[in-house]
């Protein structure tokens, strides 16, 4: 496996996706091509979840298929391909370069910002279209995690709460200066690393956990791990992902 950010196939028990690639979005470059898994019924919330790096929205549209809510519109955009400078410069998925993954490494601030403007046009679409912002939850997982992170805590819209996955907050060292400007200094949170990921420490996952408590609420920021867990996920953080989502998008 050549890329350095994976996420792990799991075999879910569950119905095939209602997928449609939104084809009449190209107003948001991200949703032209993205997966979209529909709700049963009418749509009153949306999760916009984002992958890991050298993965696509279909690594994880599976996963939110398992643990969809019917009134809940899942969308999982690709990352664009660019060059990856920690993968010896090789083209794949990226939401943004990475040079390295400790609390240290140089960051790509340019592109990490250029990355969170797309998911911000993402929800911006989704209020125009009828869905408020505070019924927007953002996910993701390892670098998608990051970026939700970010995007979130220097977005001006209140969102509804943040989903991250064996992540990190990009541009650590901005904050909590980067979020004056944000309406997210509530938001929930919750945070969730395997305690043997080995790409991702979990110490690296704790920290950022406790940078989070400087920047938002304390007391709303959840962080949780998971025993024998990598790189990946696993049934009881889809349950925890599932009653967290539950919680704050209920049916209205």
């Amino acid at each position: 496996m050549s890329e350095i950010d994976f996420k792990e196939k799991r075999n879910v028990g569950c119905a095939p996706p209602l997928q449609c690639m939104c084809g009449n979005n190209m107003s948001v470059p991200l949703l032209a091509e993205a997966v979209t898994v529909s709700g049963t019924e009418k749509e009153t919330a949306a999760v916009i979840f984002l992958h890991g790096l050298g993965d696509t929205g279909h690594g994880w549209s599976d996963a939110m298929t398992s643990i969809r809510l019917p009134y809940v519109k899942y969308i999982c955009p690709h990352a664009p391909r660019i060059p990856v400078t920690l993968n010896m410069k090789m083209t794949m998925p990226s939401w943004f370069d990475l040079m390295g993954l400790s609390p240290e490494s140089p960051e790509d601030e340019a592109g990490i910002k250029r990355a969170a403007e797309n998911i911000k046009a993402i929800i911006d679409h989704e209020t125009k279209n009828g869905i408020p912002a505070n019924r927007v939850l953002l996910g993701g997982f390892s670098q998608g995690g990051a970026l939700s992170l970010y995007t979130a805590l220097t977005c001006q819209q209140q969102l509804a709460g943040v989903v991250a996955l064996s992540c990190w907050l990009p541009l650590h060292k901005t904050f909590p200066q980067a979020a004056s400007g944000s309406a997210n200094k509530d938001i929930h949170i919750l945070q969730c690393h395997g305690e043997m990921d080995p790409m991702i420490p979990v110490q690296f996952g704790a920290m950022t956990a406790e940078k989070l408590k400087t920047i938002v609420n304390p007391q709303k920021v959840s962080f949780r791990t998971y025993p024998g867990l990598m790189h990946s996920s696993c049934p009881q953080e889809m349950s925890d992902v599932k009653n967290f989502i539950e919680k704050l998008l209920p049916r209205i």
